[in-house]
């Protein structure tokens, strides 16, 4: 199953060992990793935006995909870049990704007006949802991927009571707690989510190579 080769390397992001190799969100990523082949970037910000990751996992043909303020800050730097608006699906490499909108609805950390995304990608063995920075929104409802990766530390995202609602709402097969033990969010809250949340819940450690 596709949740066995998901690693977490803390904070949002993940590697799916797959091929091809998928980073999401790469940041204070360990070193000894795989190259990558694909880097998904949900939004700017420094700690799911981060060139010295990108640029470390990168190869010559490795595909850097986001929305159009990542790829706007990316363009200097010798990348092989691809945009993808919320909405959107593009085929890279055979693969399928989805664009799902991510956003806050109150807080003004992550305005909906910025077109800022999670991801939904394909995998023949199943599919991987990462939220993104978000909180509870219409356009998760019906997802059902296989895996679910939702932020849990609240603040800036949703926190464990309302990543349950969401989850309720996506209906996936499992789903991985996210964005808590670095800069906001704890071990606590990935356990609450657990406990909150009526379906499968697999807490992930921190992965090293």
């Amino acid at each position: 199953m596709v949740l066995e080769r998901i690693r977490w390397l803390g904070h949002a992001s993940f590697l799916i060992e797959a091929d091809p190799a998928i980073y999401i969100d790469p940041w204070e990523t360990p070193p000894g990793l795989p190259p990558a082949d694909l880097i998904l970037v949900t939004h700017p910000h420094y700690d799911h935006l981060s060139a010295a990751d990108i640029e470390r996992l990168a190869k010559d043909t490795t595909t850097v995909a986001g929305p159009p303020e990542v790829i706007r800050q990316l363009r200097h730097h010798r990348l092989k870049l691809l945009e993808i608006k919320a909405g959107e699906e593009k085929t890279v490499g055979g693969l399928r990704i989805r664009a799902v909108p991510a956003y806050n609805l109150t807080k003004p950390f992550h305005p909906k007006a910025s077109g800022w995304v999670g991801f939904v990608v394909y995998l023949p063995d199943g599919s991987v949802y990462h939220a993104g920075d978000t909180d509870h929104i219409p356009e998760m409802r019906g997802l059902r991927p296989t895996v679910a990766l939702l932020p849990v530390g609240g603040t800036y995202t949703m926190d464990a009571r309302e990543a349950a609602r969401a989850a309720t709402e996506i209906g996936p097969d499992v789903a991985v707690p996210m964005h808590y033990g670095k800069i906001v969010g704890s071990d606590a809250d990935a356990r609450r989510f657990a406990e909150l949340y009526g379906g499968r819940v697999e807490i992930l450690g921190r992965s090293q190579p």
